[in-house]
């Protein structure tokens, strides 16, 4: 048998196309072709289990081989095969024909991100790294003949009659001068280690050193022996692709160390994802600890296809908030090799976003209603991300609403509900709004958090670099006329102000005549400056900043869409407080001695907020020495 032939498309260039737009990374290659060995092995399982193969299947093992010298790599495996026909139909029809309408309807594509769908032209990838391409296959068909194909890259290809013995097929890659660097044992090893460690029939690449015992040496200590033994890359039964009831938590815990080697923490929980209608989807999600910095994620979600691997860019397939999960998803139903507008339009791609986001707010209230002192323990390492999801998320908000905490300075947790409850009778103002008060910083806002508490009120702690946005999400969602304010917005009286007005003890002119001296020593166009009446053991000055604006500025700094007030200035109240006895006497001193104490009480409040720096900070000091 002998034949020649050309391959009946209208475009003579279609290796440099498929080079230059099917794939961004020419290692894609090595992934493509042992994946179709992995599915001519599955096939023919397949086709012995419903009785249409009758012989020994035997050992299904895909080997990779490369020969340097040769400048070769072979993709063996005893599958399928093919006949002389098949081959004619499979590659030089079907592939080339997806080849012919990739040509038409992308001649104009200027970027990969443009190419829609696949072609059927995995088989063809072996021509961005190949000069040309041989094929030696022997189909498990009774009485079939080996077939030998060849073809060097343009429309012309060789059949005739093959050497192989065996059923199955070898793809013989002879690699050109510019992809030598695939003929190296580690760039090959690395390539395999990404894209299929996973595959669900063996694959062997080569050999690898293993140390046995040997007995003893003269003083009695074990000995070791080094023997080759053969080096298969994949575990073909990873932990996703059984069902949960015959995994351990050991299980779990010993496939993330599978997943990632290098991570120090273990994961605090996770969920086991299968579903298959209406798409097919299975993985495990891992909950690691999130850190308040927003860390860069080094250990990613993997997606799958039928335990291949595709990417670790993901952020089309789950919600952008679950990127702080690690783990594995795997599903034959999402599209690859596609644009990501087109991505997000899939149905698949929707339906499967809907089913992580619900999956993953079912499994964290089922943990808080089941153990809810476990749940607590971890919440300052899972808060970021249920905070980061209830904004960014209204689905998963409806659920999370249940198990999302907030935390008081006394380190006790309540839900949204309990801690309505708590306050909602004592922390109202005149206008029957409900104020929670919050500190994002304890140490620094002691002093305020100090004075509240005479009070009574309690204070909660929103201290992480999304609480800016959470504290206007706890308005809207934490009860009925709630309003959040950081303890160093106002003077205590203003933060929840109440019927009954304190009554100033300066008569109106010492009360302008104090301003006066006050806004003098402060002399600063960001402080505004008032006299006040407040309880007499309150500090004499407190300086806060406006709870709106503060928050606008924070939320321009994270990103929250608020550029503008990002680039205004900052602005401080500072609330002299008349009732004070340290007004009084700045009153009766002399016009230099009034200043001077004037000036040293507004230094002391901003010194209590951290925000006496550099040459104010250097003469508040000379300045206290010389009082002492």
């Amino acid at each position: 048998m002998q034949e020649k032939g050309s391959i009946s498309i209208h475009t003579e260039n279609i290796f440099p196309v498929i080079k230059k737009f099917l794939y961004s990374d020419n290692e894609i290659f090595l992934r493509e072709l042992v994946s179709n060995a992995v599915d001519a092995s599955q096939k023919i399982k397949r086709l012995s289990s419903l009785g249409q193969f009758s012989g020994e299947l035997g050992d299904l093992t895909v080997d990779v081989r490369f020969d340097e010298d040769a400048k070769t790599i072979t993709i063996s495996d005893r599958g399928l095969g093919m006949t002389a026909e098949e081959i004619k139909k499979y590659i030089n029809q079907i592939a080339f024909s997806g080849a012919t309408e990739f040509m038409e309807k992308f001649k104009e594509a200027n970027d990969a991100n443009e190419i829609i769908g696949r072609f059927g032209l995995g088989f063809y990838s072996a021509f961005m790294v190949a000069d040309t391409v041989e094929i030696q296959s022997l189909s498990y068909q009774e009485g079939a003949e080996p077939t030998h194909w060849t073809c060097d890259g343009s429309t012309s290809y060789e059949i005739e009659s093959g050497s192989r013995t065996d059923r199955g097929t070898d793809v013989i890659l002879h690699v050109n001068e510019e992809s030598i660097e695939f003929l190296k044992k580690e760039r090959l090893a690395e390539i395999l280690n990404k894209y299929a460690r996973f595959l669900p029939v063996p694959v062997r690449f080569g050999t690898k050193s293993e140390s046995l015992p040997d007995g003893e040496d003269e003083e009695g200590k074990p000995k070791y022996k080094s023997i080759e033994v053969d080096n298969f890359i994949n575990n073909v039964a990873p932990a996703w692709t059984k069902s949960p009831s015959e995994l351990t938590d050991e299980d779990y815990l010993a496939f993330y160390k599978e997943l990632y080697p290098y991570s120090m923490e273990e994961p605090l929980f996770w969920i086991h994802l299968n579903v298959d209608y209406p798409f097919n989807l299975t993985g495990i999600l891992y909950f690691p600890k999130v850190k308040n910095d927003f860390e860069i994620q080094r250990n990613k979600i993997q997606l799958y296809s039928r335990q291949v691997f595709i990417t670790d860019e993901v952020k089309d397939i789950v919600p952008e908030y679950l990127m702080l999960l690690q783990g594995v998803i795997d599903s034959p139903d999402i599209p690859l090799n596609v644009s990501r507008s087109f991505l997000q339009a899939d149905s698949n791609v929707k339906k499967i976003n809907n089913y992580i986001t619900k999956k993953v707010a079912d499994k964290l209230n089922e943990i808080f209603k089941a153990d809810r002192k476990n749940f607590e323990a971890k919440w300052d390492d899972i808060s970021l991300f249920i905070k980061y999801g209830m904004l960014s998320d209204d689905k998963f908000a409806e659920k999370a609403n249940d198990f999302c905490l907030v935390k008081n300075t006394l380190g006790e947790s309540y839900t949204f509900k309990e801690y309505y409850e708590k306050v909602k009778d004592l922390q109202v103002d005149k206008d029957g709004n409900i104020v929670y008060l919050y500190t994002s910083d304890p140490s620094q806002q002691d002093g305020f958090i100090a004075s509240i508490k005479t009070k009574g009120y309690d204070v909660l702690v929103l201290d992480g670099p999304l609480d800016t946005h959470f504290a206007a999400y706890v308005e809207q969602k934490g009860g009925e006329k709630v309003q959040a304010k950081r303890v160093d917005a106002d003077v205590i009286d203003k933060l929840i102000q109440k019927e009954e007005n304190l009554e100033l003890n300066l008569s109106e002119e010492d009360s302008q005549k104090a301003l006066s001296i006050f806004e003098k020593a402060i002399s600063r166009q960001d402080m505004k400056v008032e006299v006040d009446a407040l309880q007499s053991d309150e500090l004499p000055v407190s300086v806060t900043i406006d709870e709106f604006m503060r928050r606008m500025k924070d939320m321009a700094k994270t990103g929250g869409g608020m550029g503008f007030y990002g680039d205004l200035p900052d602005n401080y109240k500072v609330t002299v407080n008349g009732n004070h006895p340290l007004v009084k006497r700045i009153l009766e001193s002399d016009e230099l001695e009034g200043a001077k104490i004037a000036k040293q009480a507004f230094d002391l409040a901003l010194l209590s907020r951290g925000l006496l720096q550099g040459a104010d900070l250097t003469s508040f000091v000379k300045r206290s020495v010389e009082l002492i």
